[in-house]
């Protein structure tokens, strides 16, 4: 079985990007990122409200990677460090050598390779470091953006369960895809 130690936390850097821990710093980009309908509309979670919201997603985010429960990176240009994205593996399932990857863009970078570039930064992480056997990523079927880059980084499609999902008063189907250690 697979054991994580996340501390001291592993920045990750990439040609134009560096991945490093949320901070408190922070607060003001992640409220403008989980607070925005459209960013959100995917996410299957509660619109971050004010930013003591955001405040607190950062404090409960910190307290998991300290128990090594998750990793979570802000995603920040090289040029400005400025939380402009996160990603992170959730979900980890240490007994199966696998483990969930989630993402968030700032809509104003979507289009520009930033996301590939930090997915594939993460990738090599949870392969190489973590020793996963296999990374998997649920999403809405609806967002295509992010089939799309999974497709790109050679995930396969595994399954499509059909309304399997409650929230918000709609039952959402889920794709679940796939990517086995090379």
């Amino acid at each position: 079985m697979l054991q994580f130690n996340f501390a001291p936390f592993p920045v990750l850097e990439t040609e134009n990007l560096i991945l490093r821990q949320i901070s408190s710093n922070d607060d003001d980009e992640v409220f403008a990122l989980r607070s925005n309908p459209e960013t959100m509309k995917f996410i299957p979670r509660p619109l971050a409200e004010t930013i003591e919201d955001a405040q607190k997603f950062i404090t409960d985010c910190n307290a998991s990677i300290e128990k090594n429960d998750l990793i979570n990176w802000a995603i920040t240009s090289k040029k400005e460090d400025k939380l402009i994205g996160m990603i992170g593996f959730f979900r980890m399932q240490p007994e199966n050598f696998r483990g969930e990857v989630g993402y968030i863009l700032n809509p104003n970078f979507h289009g520009k390779g930033i996301m590939k570039e930090a997915l594939d930064k993460a990738l090599q992480f949870g392969f190489q470091t973590l020793n996963f056997h296999s990374i998997e990523a649920v999403i809405d079927p609806r967002n295509t953006a992010s089939e799309n880059l999974l497709i790109k980084a050679d995930f396969k499609k595994e399954a499509h369960f059909k309304e399997n999902f409650f929230y918000n008063n709609e039952f959402l189907d889920t794709v679940i895809y796939s990517l086995l250690k090379k």
